[in-house]
């Protein structure tokens, strides 16, 4: 049964945000020297206050008149202060924004690797532009958010308890005062948060479906044209615009209504401060000065209190994109790795092998790829045995669609799977390349269990060549080469004389470096598929799975493909998922599969003879050839 990726963590935000930096640890290196340098940089922000009340009380109402040298000496020493005081503000910006940016690679790194790793049906059950959004525009709110939202929250939590410790040394009942005035606000603050949270978690899933809308429709550009469905399409884009807008309004109220009675409470504290704090003075309790510095705290006070629903806003906003990421983590892998260290499996975290590879573009050692050069260089393939066993298999939600499957196919043995749409066959090909796996039963590769291989081995011994093979954008020989194991351009060019390609390329305006475009179209539907079949003969499997394209193609293409894929299958064990009636009749055996079920397996000839169901497929396809 395929894992489905929810819309978002059920997580709250405190524990969103641990989970979070769990999964970004980088974010939290040096974070002890960072905390001493914020704590320094408020400490010079408690400076202006503490000097105000020493120059009014000191030096401009000392006894004699107005004292001008002690003012400049403190102003001057409150001058070096604030200086550090920026410095160390500077070097806390900084460390957050280099650590921040580690520990956002990392969690786009985790959560682009767990995409990768899940169930193709996983994947297909989510929108692109949505689970592109998940990598991209989620981790971008979190990175907003902890690049300048935390680093408010770090120095404006500073102040606050700074500004509250000077409070109470001034005057404890002013501070109470003060105090008292905002708890009101500090109980109804997390039934806010928890509405804010919601709003916010709801404009994430709006942007996503945005983005999934605007990504198809782009991509199905040239159906839309065709259908004459710009209008309609236009309208769904439209539509998903204004959720997403009257989504980010809603959310933007409750923040401005938030950020309104944040003002409201501040002002009232500022009113009762000087209220009881001339009181006070007028009964002797605090000097002119004192009172003067209070109300510079009172300042230092509220003003992180009116930043807290800004901050709010971002940290609400953050936290509905890292419960989206840590959606997608959460997710379950169903085609896991036997052979992975245990606690690395899951994660989604490269491994240093898959690092190592990806820069070298060469395989890590012991993993069972052959080097460049191997297998198709010298004309031996290794020829895997392959055996279904009672393999049983439903899609989600859905009635079993392969029902016990027994089949043993001999190594070096060309297969062509037949039947009817929908009768089993391309899941079974799925199985074989282990893109899913049975729900009861197995799939041996030479007596082994596919979920028993390393994948790394996998991946080397099956290939599997899809009905449109994919196509990256670059030349010719740049998607030939793609793979694992790095091929040269020597390799390049063997496989397409090797191939009989050359006569194809030669009509191209530059040969073997013409560029495909993006996902290959500026080329064939024909011709894309030369080029994937290309790339599987230097991929040297011993196993092939072959979906062929269904769509028409010219005589000529035609004619390159069935040759092209002779030669990639001489040697090899191939299995075709056949739609043309001379893959059947020119393979060693015709596997009929219908309704879930292989009801009749030998040469194309004996089951043409037998008069069964392979013969009535085989006379409707004669007639609808001529």
């Amino acid at each position: 049964m395929s894992s489905t990726i929810s819309t978002s963590s059920e997580l709250g935000v405190g524990a969103t945000v641990r989970r979070g930096l769990q999964l970004s640890p980088a974010m939290l290196e040096g974070i002890g020297w960072t905390l001493a340098l914020a704590v320094l940089a408020t400490a010079g922000r408690v400076v202006v206050p503490v000097v105000i009340q020493l120059v009014t009380d000191n030096a401009i109402m000392a006894e004699g008149g107005p004292d001008v040298p002690a003012v400049l000496g403190t102003a001057l020493l409150a001058l070096a202060a604030i200086v550090v005081a920026g410095i160390a503000s500077s070097f806390v910006n900084i460390r957050l924004f280099r650590a921040s940016e580690r520990g956002l690679a990392q969690l786009r790194t985790r959560t682009f690797r767990h995409v990768h790793d899940l169930a193709v049906l996983t994947q297909n059950a989510e929108r692109r532009g949505s689970l592109v959004s998940r990598v991209t525009s989620d981790v971008d709110t979190v990175s907003r958010f902890v690049q300048f939202g935390g680093l408010q929250l770090i120095l404006n939590l500073g102040q606050l308890l700074a500004a509250t410790v000077a409070m109470v040394v001034y005057s404890p009942l002013l501070a109470l005062v003060v105090w008292l005035c905002f708890t009101p606000m500090f109980v109804l603050a997390p039934r806010a948060q928890r509405v804010i949270s919601r709003a916010y978690g709801s404009v994430r899933v709006k942007v996503g479906a945005m983005l999934g809308a605007i990504s198809e429709s782009i991509v199905g550009a040239e159906t839309i044209r065709a259908y004459g469905a710009s209008g309609r399409t236009q309208r769904r884009i439209d539509d998903a615009v204004q959720d997403h807008r009257a989504q980010a309004i809603k959310a933007q109220t409750f923040t401005a209504l938030a950020f309104s009675t944040g003002m409201a409470f501040s002002g009232v504290a500022l009113g009762a401060t000087v209220v009881v704090g001339t009181v006070l003075a007028l009964d002797g309790h605090l000097t002119l000065g004192q009172l003067l510095a209070f109300l510079f705290l009172v300042q230092m006070f509220t003003g992180p209190v009116q930043n807290a629903t800004e901050m709010l806003n971002e940290l609400q906003n953050a936290v509905a994109g890292w419960r989206r990421v840590i959606a997608v983590l959460e997710t379950p892998l169903e085609i896991t790795d036997p052979h992975v260290p245990e606690g690395t499996d899951g994660t989604g975290e490269l491994r240093a092998s898959d690092v190592a590879a990806g820069e070298s573009g060469a395989a890590p050692p012991g993993d069972g790829v052959p080097s460049p050069g191997s297998g198709a260089d010298d004309g031996v393939h290794r020829a895997a045995a392959v055996e279904f066993r009672d393999v049983r298999f439903a899609y989600p939600q859905g009635p079993e669609v392969l029902h016990g499957i027994d089949l043993t196919i001999a190594p070096g043995t060309s297969v062509a799977m037949v039947g009817e749409t929908g009768s089993g066959k391309t899941t079974l090909g799925k199985l074989l390349a282990r893109l899913m796996d049975p729900t009861s039963g197995q799939v041996l590769l030479d007596g082994v269990d596919l979920r028993e291989l390393p994948l790394a081995t996998l991946r080397s011994r099956v290939v599997l060549v899809p009905q449109e093979g994919f196509l990256f954008d670059g030349s010719i020989a740049q998607n030939v080469a793609y793979g694992r194991v790095a091929h040269g351009r020597a390799d390049v060019d063997r496989a397409v004389t090797d191939l009989g390609l050359d006569g194809w390329l030669s009509t191209l305006p530059d040969g073997v470096d013409t560029a495909v475009g993006q996902r290959g179209e500026s080329l064939s539907a024909g011709e894309r598929q030369l080029v994937a079949i290309a790339r599987a003969y230097l991929a040297d499997a011993d196993l092939l799975v072959l979906d062929e394209a269904t769509s028409a193609v010219d005589p000529a293409t035609e004619g390159r493909i069935s040759q092209a894929l002779a030669r990639l299958q001489a040697g090899r064990t191939s299995v075709a998922i056949a739609h043309r009636l001379s893959t059947a009749e020119a393979a060693d055996l015709v596997v009929v599969v219908d309704a879930g079920d292989v009801v009749e397996v030998g040469h194309h000839r004996e089951l043409v003879a037998r008069g069964g169901v392979y013969a009535r497929m085989h006379r409707s396809w004669v007639s609808q050839a001529h």
